[in-house]
């Protein structure tokens, strides 16, 4: 199955996406991730004002197989959480890349986003 990877993101290994603007950043989980997950039923999201450091866990996405942790691809402060998302976590399912982000962060450190993966390579990993 061929998975949606858009062109203008970055991708870390445990399937979550980045979009980056400036020095914030967009962050969801993968087409790919939520097609393993299968039917999302619940999402908790970071508080806004938590410093999360790349790869920490710092989300818990549950669907009906199971729950997984969601690492943040990049270190910073958590600005705003997608409240629609928790109200309704099916649009990770069906909008991961559009409505169904997760949280936005202020960039700590934005030399960090080139350690994560570009759609080529995020897109052989799945392959």
């Amino acid at each position: 199955m061929s998975s949606n990877v858009p062109a203008d993101l970055k991708y870390a290994k445990s399937h979550e996406w980045v979009r980056v603007s400036g020095d914030m950043a967009t962050v969801g989980i993968t087409d790919h991730a939520q097609h393993e997950l299968t039917d999302v039923v619940f999402v908790e999201l970071p508080a806004v004002g938590r410093k999360v450091k790349a790869g920490e866990a710092c989300a818990v996405v549950e669907s009906v197989k199971t729950a997984s942790d969601i690492y943040s691809p990049v270190s910073g402060e958590v600005t705003e959480i997608n409240q629609t998302v928790v109200d309704q976590p099916g649009l990770v399912n069906t909008d991961p890349y559009g409505n169904g982000w997760f949280y936005k962060i202020k960039l700590s450190n934005a030399g960090e986003t080139s350690g994560l993966m570009d759609p080529a390579a995020y897109g052989q990993q799945i392959g």
